[in-house]
């Protein structure tokens, strides 16, 4: 039995001496092998450990800068600060040069008015950070994008623990300036990107590639004395040279700034452009944005080249053109104004009644829909109408050089819509759109690319990358139909019976233009809204007219307008202000140096004057002005205070006892401007002047008062008094006899 123990005994142990054995040898082989190789799991421990002891940092890039075509940065990056607080005490390795902070509400305290935090929101975070045993803390977007004004404050109250980290920030140092087509950026955790406009278009242009730099430290975060530093410098981003004017964008926006802060439109567009290289040099939007503050921002859009409309009259122009290149136009021939039937539609002049019988010269300076009509659908026809709706490209975006481009759509398949084409209603484009087909009317017939990007560079080197050269995209048209066009689109300036009479003319250069008043579709019932502010109004210039140097599209829709005021009132200030001085500008010859000036003066304010006091203060100016009725009190004027006013121009001062005038020989614009006034109910027949009026010279007025006037043109009232002569003559020589 012992005997039989005691090999148990001995067996057991025989075992366990094995077992440890081959475990210290694979334990002691381990050792060796990791010794030997200096590896544990595939894993170098050499790399480990220094990856542990070593601190990598990424450089950034510095993000290319975006110019004007005069190498004004519009957008670039900017260095602000980040601030932080390291509040592990055993970052502090000498108590009489603390590096932690140390008194967490006298820190909070100095703090809190430059950060414009409050004091006790900065103690609490320390203070959490602390108790939390974290080695360092923030304090929110309050502590961020600090200015160097702002570190250098901070630097200067010497607080223990505070520091700062650089990161770059995108600025753009024009505020709202171009905003829509500069674009917007946003920083993710590697670097800026570009998400709209020019910001996004060049991205990757305008991005670099980031470097990075390591080095090995100790415990407390220093860096040893021989840290093994490893360097790789990043490669920065490249520049974009816009098309752009500082000056001439600078210009519209502060037109449009004024004309927004007035009359509070919904939305605004506005475009110039050179159309000999199709270079855009300014394009604004109202409401835009500023990329510096986003806090309410209303419309994140380019409108120019992403919201199509219905133009209204502006696509005009197109018409005439087509009708002069198909050889159909006359200006001479005589058409009936007012309605022209297509099937079982109508469609009718924009004043209901139209002009009577009108030569189709009277029919586009009077913007008569179914002159445009006419010549579309009858004389071009409306297959080879539609061959020219496309030459101009109104079938496919402008292709401009910027994102997010939606073009309109041409409406083409029912008789109606082939019609409603030809003056804009039905079918949609955009701004740019407009401008570029206009292109080919202000450069002898050939249609320009538009673009805004003229060039990109090396940021670096100053070497230029790429060169955007003018491009020819088609000739809807020839140089002799778009010079003829430009003559007669200048009458809708210079001529009485012209839409943009005395409205767009500019002081030093003639101007060839359409003016345009577009429906807007009513978002809730069917048709269009109604009310007389309830319109995109818009004009489509050129100038000078022998040569156009610049092209000028505004479009300002629902404005809210005064009583006395046209919707071409705030167009009008935009493009006659930044025309007329883009020009200067430019030092175009301006080319109506013959033409004498008239001095203008401001029209004085009327409150609280009599109707005498204006009158003897208007005629020392040499204003002789139209005033409606006896009464010493005036209710209402036909021009604003402040506006210019030259002394050919006819005021009308309305008393509070209004009596009829004797409008003979008025103007028909004279006379709607008195009905407008007053609300009359007008109506008129004929063309010319008033020769008749329903109600007598002398007789009370007031609102709701029907009156019909006979016009006559100066050969009918010659002719009518040449006839009159003759009927006199052969009664007087039936009497001798």
């Amino acid at each position: 039995m012992d005997t039989l123990k005691n090999k148990t005994t001995h067996r057991m142990s025989i075992f366990w001496i094995a077992f440890f054995s081959i475990v210290f040898l694979v334990i002691t082989g381990r050792f060796l092998y990791i010794q030997a190789t200096g590896e544990v799991a595939g894993i170098s421990l050499q790399s480990f450990a220094d990856e542990k002891r070593t601190n990598s940092y990424q450089i950034s890039a510095e993000r290319g800068t975006i110019f004007d075509r005069n190498l004004m940065p519009v957008a670039e990056e900017h260095v602000v600060y980040r601030l932080y607080a390291i509040v592990d005490e055993t970052f502090t390795t000498h108590e009489e040069n603390p590096k932690h902070v140390k008194n967490a509400q006298l820190t909070a305290e100095k703090l809190s008015p430059i950060l414009e935090i409050d004091a006790a929101e900065i103690q609490k975070r320390i203070e959490e950070g602390i108790r939390d045993e974290r080695f360092q803390v923030e304090f929110g977007a309050g502590a961020r994008e600090l200015t160097q004004k702002q570190k250098e404050e901070i630097e200067n109250l010497n607080l223990p623990g505070i520091n700062f980290t650089e990161e770059p920030i995108r600025f753009y140092p024009n505020g709202r300036f171009a905003s829509s087509i500069i674009g917007l950026t946003q920083k993710n955790e590697e670097k800026i990107e570009g998400i709209s406009g020019i910001e996004n278009q060049y991205n990757d242009l305008l991005n670099g590639v980031n470097g990075s730099i390591s080095y090995q430290r100790d415990k407390f975060n220093v860096k040893l004395l021989d840290p093994k530093e490893i360097i790789n410098e990043p490669e920065n981003g490249d520049d974009v040279v816009l098309t752009l004017d500082q000056k001439i964008q600078t210009l519209l926006e502060d037109s449009m700034s004024e004309v927004d802060e007035q009359y509070e439109p919904s939305r605004m567009t506005a475009i110039v452009m050179d159309p000999k290289t199709g270079e855009i040099l300014a394009m604004s939007n109202r409401p835009n944005f500023n990329p510096n503050d986003l806090s309410n921002v209303e419309n994140w859009y380019n409108d120019a080249i992403s919201t199509p409309f219905e133009p209204g009259s502006t696509m005009k122009i197109f018409t005439l053109a087509a009708a002069i290149e198909e050889g159909v136009w006359n200006e001479n021939e005589y058409y009936k104004s007012g309605s022209y039937k297509i099937g079982s539609n109508t469609i009718r002049d924009h004043n209901k009644r139209g002009w009577d019988s009108i030569t189709f010269m009277e029919g586009i300076q009077r913007s008569s829909n179914v002159a445009a009509a006419k010549l579309a659908y009858d004389k071009i026809g409306p297959d080879r109408f539609f061959d020219y709706l496309q030459d101009f490209n109104f079938d496919q975006p402008s292709n401009i050089d910027l994102p997010g481009e939606v073009p309109g759509t041409i409406l083409y398949d029912y008789g109606i819509e082939k019609v409603t084409a030809s003056f804009g209603q039905g079918s949609t484009v955009t701004p740019i759109q407009l401008v570029k087909a206009a292109s080919a009317v202000a450069n002898h017939g050939q249609m320009v690319q538009p673009f805004v990007v003229k060039e990109t560079k090396d940021s670096s080197t100053g070497e230029t990358i790429s060169l955007q050269a003018p491009e020819i995209v088609g000739q809807p048209i020839s140089d002799k139909t778009a010079e003829e066009t430009r003559n007669i689109l200048e009458t809708v300036i210079t001529s009485k019976k012209g839409t943009g009479y005395n409205i767009y003319n500019l002081q030093d250069y003639t101007v060839a233009g359409k003016t345009g008043t577009a429906e807007i579709p009513d978002p809730e019932n069917p048709g269009y809204m109604t009310g007389r502010n309830n319109y995109v109004f818009s004009f489509l210039g050129m100038a000078p007219v022998d040569d156009p140097q610049l092209i000028m599209y505004i479009a300002v829709k629902q404005p809210k307008l005064e009583p006395t005021e046209s919707g071409s009132a705030p167009v009008s200030y935009i493009f006659k202000n930044v025309m007329e001085n883009s020009l200067r500008y430019l030092n175009i010859e301006p080319d109506k140096e013959d033409i004498p000036s008239v001095s203008a003066i401001d029209f004085p304010s009327w409150s609280n004057k009599s109707t005498t006091q204006l009158v003897e203060r208007l005629k020392e100016s040499g204003i002789s002005p139209t005033v409606i009725g006896n009464g010493d009190k005036i209710e209402k004027v036909s021009v604003e205070a402040g506006e210019e006013i030259t002394p050919n121009q006819r005021i009308f001062i309305i008393t509070n006892e209004p009596t009829m005038p004797d409008i003979s020989g008025w103007a028909l614009r004279d006379v709607l401007a008195l009905s407008e006034l007053i609300d009359l109910d007008l109506e008129w027949i004929g063309n010319g002047f008033v020769d008749a009026q329903s109600i007598e010279k002398g007789r009370a007025i007031k609102a709701g008062d029907y009156l019909m006037v006979e016009l006559q043109t100066k050969e009918e009232a010659l002719l009518e008094e040449t006839e009159a002569e003759e009927e006199k003559e052969n009664a007087e020589e039936q009497v001798e006899d």
